[in-house]
C-alpha cells in the first residue's frame, strides 16, 4: 500500500464524517446548495478533487480507491436527495398552511356601501308622494332668468335676483336657488290636471351654519287642476307628514308673502317628538311647532306665463328642505355633517 493510497483512504473516511456534520446544517434551499457545491462542484468539490487524485495510484490501488470514492459519492448523493425531498415537503406544507382556511372562523364582512342619509330621506319622500298620485320631475340646475325668476312672478329689483343671494353664471344664466324652475318646465309641458314634485339640489349664497349651506337639497310640489283650494294643500301636506312620521300630525298656516303664490303661507306642523308637551324639546325648542316651509296658491301670473288658463284652473305649490327633514328624521343637529364625507358619521345610517 503506497503512502498516497493510505492518505486517500483516510481522507475519504474523514470526508464522510465531515459530510454527516455538514448535511445536518441544511435548513433551507440555500444551505442545500452550499453543501452540494462543497462536495460536487466541478472544479473544487471534494469528490471531484478525489477523482483527480486517482491518476497517482497503481492500477490495483486505483480500483480499490475508485470503489471507496464511488461508495462515498453514492452515500452523499442519497443523503442530499433525502434532504432535498425533505425541503420540498416542508415548503409544500408551509404553502398549504398559508392557504389553509379555517371554516370555523367568522368570515370578513365586505365593506359594502349604503345610500347617503339624504338619499334615503329623498327616496322616502318620493315614495310617499308617488303613492298619492304625484309624478317625480327633474330639471336643469343651471337655468335662464326666465325660468328662475320671470316666470315665477319675481320682478326686477327683487332681492332674490341680486348676486348677493344667487350664483350667476352669466347675466342670463344662474344656478337655481329653488326647484321652482322645474315646476315651470312641467307646466309648459303638461296639460292640467297634474300633480308633480321636484326634488333636487339648489344653490344659495348662504353662510354655512348648523341649518344652512350654500348647496342643499329641496323638494317642491305642484298641483294644478280645476277648483283646487287651500284645503287641498293642507290635506296633502298633512297626509304626507303623517306618513313620513307615522303618527297623527296637526298643521297650521301663517300668512306670508312669496311672489309666485297668492295667498301665501308659512307651513308649520306639530312636533312629532313631544307634541308640545316638553318645554326643552330638542326638536321644537318647546314651542310645539316645527317650520316646514313656504306654500300657497299658485299666482295667476305664473299660470299665464306657462299658457295655462288662470280663469279655469288653479293650483297650489309648496317647498321644503330635504336636508333639514333628514336631520329631523335621524336626530342630527348640524346639516353640515351630511357634506363632510366623514365615514365615521355616514356609516351610522346603514
Amino acid at each position: 500500500m503506497t503512502p498516497h493510497y493510505k492518505v486517500m483512504k483516510e481522507t475519504i473516511s474523514e470526508l464522510r464524517k465531515q459530510f454527516d456534520k455538514d448535511v445536518e446544517t441544511i435548513q433551507e434551499a440555500v444551505d442545500f446548495q452550499r453543501v452540494r457545491d462543497l462536495y460536487f462542484s466541478r472544479k473544487n468539490g471534494h469528490v471531484t478533487l478525489l477523482m483527480k487524485e486517482l491518476g497517482k495510484l497503481s492500477p490495483e490501488e486505483k480500483r480499490d480507491a475508485g470503489k471507496l470514492i464511488n461508495d462515498f459519492k453514492n452515500y452523499a448523493e442519497n443523503q442530499l436527495e433525502e434532504h432535498q425531498n425533505d425541503l420540498k415537503r416542508r415548503a409544500e406544507s408551509l404553502a398549504l398552511e398559508r392557504e389553509r382556511i379555517d371554516i370555523s372562523i367568522p368570515g370578513h364582512r365586505p365593506n359594502v356601501g349604503s345610500p347617503h342619509p339624504i338619499v334615503r330621506a329623498r327616496q322616502k319622500i318620493e315614495d310617499i308622494f308617488v303613492s298619492m298620485g304625484y309624478a317625480v320631475e327633474d330639471g336643469p340646475e343651471i337655468d335662464t332668468t326666465f325660468y328662475n325668476f320671470d316666470a315665477l312672478n319675481i320682478p326686477q329689483g327683487h332681492p332674490a335676483r341680486e348676486s348677493q343671494d344667487t350664483f350667476y353664471v352669466t347675466e342670463q344664466l344662474a344656478l337655481r336657488s329653488q326647484t321652482s324652475n322645474v315646476q315651470i318646465h312641467a307646466m309648459q309641458r303638461r296639460e292640467p290636471p297634474f300633480r308633480v314634485i321636484a326634488p333636487g339640489k339648489v344653490f344659495r349664497r348662504d353662510t354655512p351654519d348648523p341649518t344652512h349651506n350654500p348647496m342643499f337639497f329641496q323638494v317642491e310640489g305642484l298641483t294644478v287642476g280645476e277648483n283646487i283650494t287651500m284645503g287641498d294643500l293642507k290635506g296633502t301636506l298633512q297626509t304626507f307628514l303623517e306618513k313620513l312620521f307615522n303618527r297623527a300630525i296637526k298643521l297650521r298656516f301663517r300668512p306670508s308673502y312669496f311672489p309666485f303664490v297668492e295667498p301665501g303661507a308659512e307651513t308649520d306642523f306639530s312636533c312629532y317628538l313631544c307634541e308640545g308637551k316638553n318645554t326643552i324639546c330638542r326638536v321644537c325648542k318647546g314651542s310645539g311647532w316645527i317650520e316646514l316651509g313656504g306654500s300657497g296658491m299658485v299666482h295667476p301670473n305664473v299660470l299665464k306665463a306657462c299658457n295655462i288658463d288662470s280663469e279655469k284652473y288653479s293650483g297650489f305649490a309648496f317647498g321644503f328642505g330635504i336636508d333639514r327633514m333628514t336631520a329631523m328624521l335621524y336626530g342630527i343637529d348640524d346639516i353640515r355633517h351630511f357634506f363632510t364625507g366623514d365615514l365615521r358619521f355616514l356609516t351610522q345610517f346603514r
